[in-house]
């Protein structure tokens, strides 16, 4: 039986958070497990430069995702690993494909609307072109799956309309993606209560110290009940991050501690100590492997190679078909 494609990529704006271990790279890894499933994973650097502007903080997110990534078992002989900026076929077809997107499609965008009210005079290009970039790294590969967040949803509903309008003026070629969600991930709240973003500041660094953690845990907001107040696990972002790595036994276990009167000191130990020790192997494997730049760097050449080689073949195609 032939595989099936799958693609997912990560956006080196920071370093990786609890969130990204959750939403993006522990998903990623389960997946590229399963034997029916060939697995495209890329480090999104291109995206990174619609935000960040700095060269030196982009190659070091770039690393430090790479390192998260293996130090969490992802095996780069089972996946096809690489760069997006790598692989220029990805903006070659981004062109194939802006030539046939509507302006309209693009308005309507979230990631671009959203801005677009509080901040007109700092949209650029970048911004608005995203959905189109990310179309192109979908299609290029023919996903058959897109391993995403909540809040990329749309981005794969304008892949869709994109290539289903390709597909229309020259004959069918792409395959529509499926949207592939990992029914153990959850959107961490911050330290402060909203979504944890690197653009609010309000991450909790992956493999930082054990003082780091413990002092970032200590910060979560909570609310203002007595120690000795049963307390409400909805909304709760203490309750919300421990479910995220806990298993259901123990999620009840402290559930019915809430619901005792334990108090947040306690509640945040409890947190801070499951959390490290979960962590404590991989975080280990990460400040090893963060020392082999040489390493990395031959990890990602060779998953390179491969996607170019593949990506090659595919522009060719769409040339015959396209240019003729």
């Amino acid at each position: 039986m032939e595989k099936l494609n799958l693609i997912s990529g990560i956006t080196p704006n920071g370093a990786p958070h609890l969130g990204n271990y959750i939403g993006a790279l522990r998903p990623s890894v389960d997946f590229s497990r399963n034997i029916n499933i060939k697995s495209y994973y890329f480090i999104a650097d291109l995206h990174a430069l619609i935000k960040l502007k700095d060269p030196k903080k982009i190659k070091k997110y770039k690393i430090e995702i790479l390192a998260a990534w293996l130090a969490i078992g992802l095996d780069p002989n089972k996946v096809i690993l690489y760069c997006q900026s790598a692989i220029p076929e990805i903006t070659e077809l981004m062109w194939f494909l802006f030539c046939i997107c509507s302006k309209g499609l693009l308005n309507r965008a979230h990631a671009f609307k959203s801005l677009f009210i509080t901040e007109k005079n700092y949209i650029n290009m970048g911004l608005y072109s995203y959905p189109l970039l990310m179309a192109a790294d979908i299609l290029l590969f023919h996903a058959n799956f897109v391993l995403v967040g909540n809040d990329q949803l749309q981005h794969i509903e304008i892949t869709r309309d994109i290539a289903l309008r390709f597909n229309k003026i020259y004959g069918k070629y792409f395959i529509l993606p499926k949207i592939k969600v990992d029914k153990k991930n959850k959107l961490l709240n911050g330290l402060d209560g909203r979504k944890m973003s690197k653009s609010y500041g309000n991450t909790i660094p992956l493999f930082c110290t054990e003082k780091t953690l413990y002092n970032m845990i200590i910060k979560i907001k909570t609310n203002s009940s007595k120690a000795s107040d049963p307390k409400n696990i909805k909304n709760c972002t203490l309750f919300q991050i421990y479910s995220a790595f806990a298993s259901k036994k123990e999620i009840n276990y402290l559930k019915n501690k809430y619901n005792e009167g334990i108090s947040w000191i306690k509640v945040k130990k409890i947190v801070f100590d499951y959390i490290n020790e979960s962590l404590r192997y991989s975080r280990d494997t990460y400040l090893r492997l963060l020392k082999d730049y040489t390493y990395l760097k031959k990890i990602l050449k060779k998953g390179e190679n491969i996607a170019r080689d593949k990506a090659n073949i595919i522009i060719s195609e769409l040339k015959k078909i396209v240019i003729k």
